[in-house]
């Protein structure tokens, strides 16, 4: 049976409060799942919100007036949303047109190697391979997901206008904390804090996202691969993801490359690929980023399953910025502090009571400079 905490009693870990917990988890996951066709175009709308912010400060600084400001921002964001709309559409059109094509070279390439191998006394059916390795999947698995990005674009003045409120509310947003709470009150610096961890975490995962991806385009057009713009779009979109989706990332373009030069350009895009993805992950990143600022291996996996679950491929590249978002938040409260220790990709020096509740704000640095 359950004990109820008596006064006075630390209730931050008592099974009670961990069952109640629990339950309100549960529905909110359904009520995110089944809201899912409101919340995704309003999710990705704060998601670029939080990017315009800095551009925002940035014109305000030099006195241009709210109204002209906003204005300003929005027409970029408008025209970088008809862009890569543009981009993305025309790319997956393309590439859908050519998939027979590729299928059909594929599908000659695995009879040549099943044919050597079994000349050498190596029984493997093509077939078999053939199914295991189907081409048309393995790339329509990252078209899908971005066939839904795409669908979200098209959604232009919903994502426009949700983004427009956003900004003229994180005008006001700091005056209305301190009216409500009070201007000497924690929970003010309390949630200036979560909040600026939150946009410093979104604004340079961008950037180094941007970089990736911008990279791998670079490569890809060098080494003659088709549709290098679009996997590089890819490549920034699944960078979001730690480990896996550099993986996931990279497979489309490493057997498009086989199949267009054979197996010296495969490797090569391949290499190319793998050096990248470690200089980023293991070496700017945690630079940039603080190298304790992360989540483990686990918590990105089962956020990609339930994120994906909820809301699709958007959830799934979604995924670990809102985790982390979660994180954040639950490092700056005093009852659930110690989920985000669980969640962390790091083991602490000390016990989570005896720690501050803004671990992280002297690891993550500023972003640059606007």
């Amino acid at each position: 049976m359950l004990k109820l905490p008596t006064d006075g009693e630390d209730v931050g870990h008592t099974p009670l409060r961990v069952l109640v917990g629990g339950a309100c988890l549960v529905l909110i996951i359904a009520g995110l799942r089944s809201a899912s066709e409101l919340l995704v175009p309003i999710a990705f709308s704060a998601f670029l919100a939080v990017l315009a912010m800095p551009l925002v400060s940035w014109l305000r600084r030099r006195r241009v007036p709210d109204v002209l400001a906003v204005g300003v921002v929005v027409l970029l964001v408008l025209a970088l949303l008809s862009g890569l709309a543009g981009v993305v559409g025309g790319s997956v059109n393309s590439l859908v047109a050519e998939m027979p094509r590729y299928q059909e070279r594929f599908n000659g390439l695995v009879t040549m190697v099943t044919g050597y191998l079994e000349d050498h006394g190596i029984e493997v059916s093509a077939s078999k391979v053939r199914g295991l390795l189907d081409l048309s999947s393995t790339i329509g698995l990252v078209g899908g997901t971005v066939a839904q990005l795409a669908s979200v674009l098209s959604d232009t003045f919903l994502v426009i206008l949700t983004v427009v409120f956003l900004l003229f509310e994180s005008l006001v947003l700091p005056a209305k904390l301190r009216a409500a709470i009070g201007e000497a009150s924690a929970s003010v610096s309390r949630y200036g804090k979560i909040i600026t961890e939150i946009h410093r975490y979104v604004v340079l995962k961008t950037y180094v996202s941007l970089a990736v991806g911008v990279l791998v385009w670079v490569m890809l057009l060098l080494l003659g691969v088709d549709f290098a713009l679009l996997w590089g779009l890819i490549t920034f979109l699944l960078h979001f993801i730690p480990n896996i989706g550099a993986i996931v990332a990279g497979l489309p373009p490493v057997l498009l490359a086989l199949i267009q030069y054979g197996v010296g350009r495969a490797a090569v895009v391949m290499a190319g690929f793998t050096v990248i993805s470690m200089v980023f992950g293991n070496i700017v990143e945690p630079r940039v980023m603080g190298r304790r600022l992360g989540l483990s291996t686990l918590v990105v996996f089962l956020s990609l399953l339930v994120w994906g679950w909820m809301w699709g491929g958007m959830g799934m590249l979604l995924s670990v910025p809102l985790t982390m978002i979660l994180k954040i938040v639950l490092e700056n409260s005093q009852d659930w502090q110690w989920i985000a220790v669980l969640m962390d990709d790091a083991v602490p020096a000390e016990p989570t009571s005896r720690r501050s509740l803004t671990p992280r704000s002297s690891v993550l640095p500023s972003p640059p400079a606007e």
